[in-house]
């Protein structure tokens, strides 16, 4: 039989939020052992700054400039946000015209179950049109806007007892799924869990821990926050940029904390089911952690800014995958990817037809997975996101080739360019010094944005008075 597949999607997790990232704060031993066991990618990305366009992306195949779904998908007329600028329009849906990765999977006879956020368009758009015989918790909405304790009041997923954490629900909707399944016919969990998407709320006795913590650390002495410029929109003209420059807020650790255990429960479950070895399990993100806005909750130090932006602390993701005796434990990939190479890779692996017209934005990693000494060039990465994020990122576009990294900023032209294997904080622009490599890559953008058709923000005539 083929592989069970299970992709774990965590949603604003930053590059720094884990302990074998790094982070002396936050505790993961449970994310710890699967990296352990499985390869790391220290070069991956999430094919967006913010969330549904990676989500998008992920199923797809394709980049979000091609799809058309560049930004957060918003039902409630927020968007578009004004600054210089005026956002460029974009579809608020993945459209059922797009054949899924659990589409494929579907027509493969697998048992295809999504559990937790989708954020992907309204009801003719659910999970359940996508390819999905199971849809726990999925719906239209970004974060949980009742708040991560039951009464939760989402669609497709019932109350649990008044209290429950719905970070502990998710985890154990997922296990009883694996535990139920049809033993005849292999599995993809699509497990998308909310956190660690604000509202920041977590159970009590883990933020009494990490408070505990902080105050063995001498974190709670320090100032946490640098207070940067005013907002460059018109909905938060009157609010500031605040930079977290450390990780510190106990409630965030609480949250990670109860994520960690979630994903320990599922692999107890493959354990106890003896699925361990007939499992793929993927470990992801799918935008940078929230460092400068929206109480500021998590620091993605050495990289740059977070959530919103275009640079690295926005998008970089801790990517592992562990299938074990095929993927050698302990290995560490520094192969280039992005959102769209989850599809072709998984197919590949799992033995199924690739679908090269629906995943062309899409490179296998399957090479490098089954042999990390395999040379593999997935050749230059994408970014367009001609809007204005919500945590004071502008509107622009980017490119990373080899080891430079090329942003090119709408509201006023300016570009920037970045060594990463020497910079990785972003913090010296080169453009000036290397003016071939800025023409180079000025044109291989330009040519992929008219290749997708991208949209583009446009010229607010009322700036002036918008922002004054």
């Amino acid at each position: 039989m083929q592989p069970n597949v299970i992709m774990i999607l965590i949603d604003d997790l930053g590059w720094m939020d884990l302990s074998c990232q790094g982070s002396s704060f936050y505790e993961t031993p449970h994310i710890d052992q699967l990296r352990r066991e499985g390869m790391a990618f220290d070069q991956a990305y999430a094919a967006c700054p913010v969330c549904s366009p990676s989500r998008a992306s992920i199923l797809s195949g394709k980049y979000p400039a091609r799809l058309k779904v560049t930004d957060w998908i918003d039902h409630e007329n927020y968007h578009p946000c004004r600054g210089k600028l005026i956002d460029a329009p974009y579809i608020k849906e993945l459209p059922v015209s797009e054949f899924s990765m659990a589409k494929a999977f579907q027509e493969a006879g697998y048992q295809t179950w999504h559990v937790g956020k989708w954020h992907l368009g309204k009801e003719a758009t659910y999970p359940e049109h996508h390819g999905f015989d199971v849809n726990l918790g999925g719906s239209w909405w970004g974060h949980p806007k009742k708040g991560y304790f039951s009464p939760y009041h989402m669609e497709n997923l019932s109350d649990g007892p008044e209290g429950e954490y719905l970070t502990d629900r998710i985890g154990a909707e997922a296990a009883a799924l694996i535990r139920s399944r049809d033993r005849q016919r292999p599995f993809f969990l699509n497990l998308w869990h909310y956190a660690v998407h604000t509202p920041l709320q977590a159970k009590a006795e883990d933020i009494a821990y990490f408070e505990e913590k902080a105050k063995r650390m001498g974190l709670d002495q320090q100032d946490p926050f640098e207070i940067g410029d005013p907002f460059p929109i018109l909905q938060k003209k009157d609010k500031r940029i605040t930079r977290r420059i450390v990780q510190s807020d106990p409630v965030y650790a609480a949250m990670i904390k109860a994520l960690d255990d979630s994903v320990g429960q599922l692999m107890a479950t493959l354990k106890a089911e003896g699925l361990d070895e007939d499992t793929i399990v993927i470990f992801t993100s799918d935008n940078g952690g929230l460092a400068t806005a929206e109480h500021s909750p998590t620091c993605n130090f050495p990289l740059s800014e977070g959530k919103g932006w275009m640079y690295e602390g926005a998008v970089r993701e801790p990517l592992f995958v562990r299938w074990p005796g095929k993927i050698e434990a302990g290995s560490l990939s520094h192969a280039l990817t992005t959102s769209p190479d989850f599809y072709p890779t998984l197919l590949e692996l799992c033995g199924l037809p690739l679908r090269p017209q629906q995943h062309c934005d899409g490179v296998s990693l399957a090479p490098v997975l089954l042999n990390p000494q395999a040379k593999f060039d997935r050749g230059p990465i994408f970014w367009h996101y001609p809007h204005y994020g919500n945590q004071g990122g502008t509107p622009g576009s980017a490119l990373r080739c080899g080891k430079w990294k090329y942003i090119e900023f709408y509201e006023d032209h300016s570009v920037r360019l970045f060594d990463l294997e020497q910079d990785v904080s972003e913090k010296h622009n080169v453009a000036e010094v290397h003016p071939d490599v800025v023409r180079q890559f000025h044109s291989l953008l330009h040519e992929w944005l008219e290749a997708v058709d991208a949209w583009y923000p446009e010229v607010n005539p009322h700036a002036e008075q918008d922002m004054a």
